[in-house]
């Protein structure tokens, strides 16, 4: 099956919620950047971004998927949530932490109605003076007709 990617970034682009969707998720989280990233097994673009930090991602960028969480987040379905990388035991030593800056993560699932994993809503950041400590097994669900 071939993806249409480009057809993803714009269908998301197109939905008018998904900036008050990613401010949403920056308020309640206190993180400065959040993104829908639609990932699959060889890609991770970027749909959608709220970036008050300069990460410096804009929808349509890709980072290398095996460089991300969220490439494991598809394949496993859950939920990730990282409060203090530094004192994460699971994620401490893990590269994408230090690969891209963050000290604090989160990433969702967003899910399609046959259960196949789409992409993920994931906020970040590399500091924690505004961060809200979570605990979340939060998936979203789309449907699509």
């Amino acid at each position: 099956m071939v993806i249409d990617i480009k057809a993803d970034v714009d269908a998301v682009q197109q939905i008018g919620a998904v900036p008050k969707v990613l401010d949403l998720a920056a308020r309640i989280t206190g993180m400065g950047f959040v993104a829908i990233a639609r990932v699959t097994s060889d890609q991770w673009i970027c749909c959608a971004v709220r970036d008050s930090i300069a990460f410096g991602l804009e929808p349509g960028g890709e980072l290398r998927v095996e460089t991300t969480i969220c490439n494991e987040i598809r394949q496993h379905g859950n939920t990730v949530v990282i409060n203090d990388v530094q004192t994460d035991d699971v994620f401490c030593n893990h590269p994408t932490p230090a690969m891209y800056g963050f000290r604090s993560y989160i990433s969702a699932p967003i899910v399609l109605i046959d259960g196949t994993v789409w992409g993920t809503l994931c906020p970040s950041t590399p500091r924690l003076d505004n961060f809200v400590r979570l605990k979340s097994s939060t998936r979203f669900s789309c449907w699509r007709n």
